[in-house]
């Protein structure tokens, strides 16, 4: 009955509530899924913070300030959807900084000029706004409310991307050459974001079976070519992919194969800054426990004293 129930919920379209009898299979893949999920978020703020100190101007520091925070809130909602599936937070983060559980490959690539913070935002999370936005209506609540704030959030971190790089392409031919520059760099990476073409997603169909996943990798990596193609245009840059084209009969663009090697090379922990990604999320975890413990024990003495004013009220009403 219970399986039952479960099924029709997800037939009916239906949300799963944490209180809700759910197979062990959904449960596991929800928890893996949200935990890369929060693991991209808290590491994707490593490459952008790289500039917050050698931003051009005070508005665009204040600008990537705020962005930067936002990822971070960004993966505490994630890790507290996991925390409703009966995930620990801190076995998640261990599991990250030892290997067992992966981030996004896009964040093991270097930041290299002021231009990659527009890329970023344009692409990266342009990218992330396709495969986000039908989460909203993913099977599982908890996931679907949070995502609600993330994708208006990584909306506007989209704009602010494009507007830096649109008043760099209306700067010197230096400013120019540097977008350029970064767009060659950034743009294959982020179609790999989507992951592994459908053939090679071992998750897809049965995600898509339960509603975790509304559309397949191949259909939002389609979705964001489409949606670049023009922004691109109006940007004056090019896009560095000799195959891509309109095609008329399809009313799609037809485009190129990422790496596919260099992708799994770096889900496997080869990338140009793995070592280093993992190795500062290790350093800030260690380094941010007397924070963790000083939260704990805060929290404890307000129970207590809450408790004690509790009791203290119920004796002055005798």
């Amino acid at each position: 009955m219970l399986e039952q129930t479960f099924d029709e919920t997800i037939a009916a379209d239906r949300r799963v509530e944490p209180r809700d009898w759910m197979p062990e299979g959904y449960r596991n893949t929800l928890i893996r899924q949200i935990a890369q999920h929060a693991h991209s978020e808290i590491i994707g703020m490593q490459p952008e913070s790289n500039w917050l100190t050698r931003a051009p101007s005070l508005r665009r520091k204040a600008i990537l300030m705020a962005k930067v925070q936002d990822e971070a809130g960004h993966g505490l909602y994630l890790y507290s959807a996991a925390e409703t599936l009966g995930a620990d937070r801190a076995d998640l983060v261990e599991r990250l900084i030892i290997g067992r559980q992966k981030y996004s490959s896009i964040f093991n690539y270097p930041t290299l000029t002021f231009a990659d913070v527009g890329v970023i935002g344009w692409l990266v999370d342009g990218a992330a706004i396709c495969n986000q936005v039908p989460l909203c209506r993913n099977s599982y609540g908890p996931y679907a409310r949070a995502m609600i704030r993330i994708c208006k959030e990584e909306s506007f971190h989209q704009r602010q991307g494009y507007e830096l790089l649109l008043t760099m392409m209306h700067g010197t031919d230096a400013q120019r050459e540097l977008v350029q520059e970064s767009v060659d760099r950034w743009w294959w990476p982020a179609l790999m974001m989507f992951g592994p073409p459908d053939d090679r997603s071992p998750n897809t169909e049965q995600s898509m079976a339960w509603g975790i996943k509304r559309h397949t990798n191949d259909e939002l990596r389609q979705r964001f070519v489409d949606m670049t193609v023009p922004q691109a245009r109006v940007l004056g840059v090019t896009l560095p992919d000799p195959e891509l084209e309109w095609n008329e009969q399809r009313q799609a663009h037809d485009f190129g194969s990422p790496d596919w090697e260099e992708f799994d090379a770096i889900v496997r922990g080869d990338g140009p800054c793995a070592a280093e990604r993992i190795d500062r999320r290790r350093v800030a975890h260690e380094e941010g426990a007397w924070v963790r413990e000083a939260a704990t024990v805060f929290a404890r003495k307000m129970r207590a004293a809450e408790a004690g004013a509790g009791r203290a009220a119920q004796e002055g009403s005798k």
